[in-house]
């Protein structure tokens, strides 16, 4: 069994202070990256090794990109989603500077809203199929359009190119 990473009651919890922030970036810089373990006591810090691991990653790390995502980086994500799905790690490592957490936190609060409003499924990236009721007012027209309708729902239901959604984004040769 593996021993606790840290004696909890001995670790600083919550915020970090700029203190603390400055000797985990001076030890990094100074020494590298390594077992995270053994980062907290060689620098100074009551804390423990996942959470100066984290915060380097996060938040700390000079390559880090810092701001609001650009139209080509929202695209991007859309295009990665439809082809990975939530691996998130996956979908970070094409956008530079980018986290896979705050990749993940900006597809949950912005990108699958957009999609939604748009008329796009986010889990499976096709068109949502909307009911006869919403197009044809009446009986009559329902009926004489019903074969046409059943032949737009079923070309929707298979993988076919026109019902996927952000096939006018650039083509990323994955």
């Amino acid at each position: 069994m593996r021993k606790p990473c840290c004696e909890k009651n001995e670790t600083n919890k919550g915020a970090w202070t700029k203190h603390e922030d400055q000797k985990l970036i001076d030890y990094i810089q100074k020494h590298g990256e390594g077992c995270w373990r053994s980062i907290p006591p060689a620098a100074g810090l009551l804390r423990c090794g996942k959470s100066c691991r984290l915060r380097w990653v996060n938040y700390l790390r000079p390559d880090l990109k810092r701001g609001n995502f650009g139209q080509d980086e929202e695209d991007l994500i859309i295009k990665l989603h439809a082809l990975l799905g939530n691996r998130w790690s996956l979908i970070a490592g094409r956008l530079p500077g980018r986290t896979d957490n705050e990749v993940k936190n900006y597809w949950n609060t912005h990108l699958k809203r957009k999609l939604l409003q748009m008329g796009i499924d986010p889990k499976n990236h096709h068109i949502r199929p909307t009911t006869a009721k919403s197009f044809f007012s009446n009986n009559q027209e329902r009926n004489s359009a019903e074969d046409n309708n059943t032949r737009v729902l079923d070309s929707m239901s298979g993988p076919h190119p026109e019902s996927f959604a952000v096939s006018g984004l650039p083509d990323l040769n994955l």
